[in-house]
């Protein structure tokens, strides 16, 4: 998802504490969405306002909650992540995150809004992470090994 924006392909054999991170913090995000999606019941566009869609979407999909898109909140946490392990791409980094928030709506599975309240669900987790001092060491440790592979790279 962010290979090119990093300049880099993901491969999680070498970079595991990268990988192990940012596959808990997906956990994280599913800890704080699925009880709001639950209690705010939204139906998706394409359920509400039958309406083409980018691709065929799965049943699930219609009986999951639109508000807030997990997929925002997912690329918006990742890539300040990745923005701050590789600031000289950063520009690239968190547009690719923009992007990929943006992507929902304009698939019509989600409504701008719950993009919005994604991102803001993601920068939430970010924020309160950055003060947990075992996701600061796994932070550190996970830069220095995309910055080895960044290396590796050129």
């Amino acid at each position: 998802m962010f290979d090119q924006a990093l300049g880099v392909a993901f491969v999680p054999e070498r970079m595991p504490t990268l990988t192990r991170l940012l596959g808990r913090m997906l956990g994280d995000l599913e800890t704080i969405q699925t009880p709001a999606k639950r209690g705010f019941t939204r139906a998706r566009p394409f359920v509400a306002e039958p309406a083409e869609t980018c691709f065929t979407p799965e049943p699930w999909l219609a009986a999951s909650g639109s508000y807030p898109s997990g997929h925002s909140a997912m690329g918006w946490a990742w890539a300040l992540v990745l923005s701050e392990m590789a600031p000289d791409r950063a520009d690239q980094i968190l547009a690719r995150g923009l992007a990929y928030g943006d992507s929902r709506a304009i698939c019509g599975v989600h409504y701008a809004s719950d993009v919005e309240a994604g991102r803001i669900v993601g920068a939430a987790l970010f924020a309160a992470l950055k003060a947990n001092p075992t996701f600061q060491v796994d932070f550190a440790t996970a830069r220095l090994e995309l910055a080895r592979e960044r290396r590796l790279a050129r």
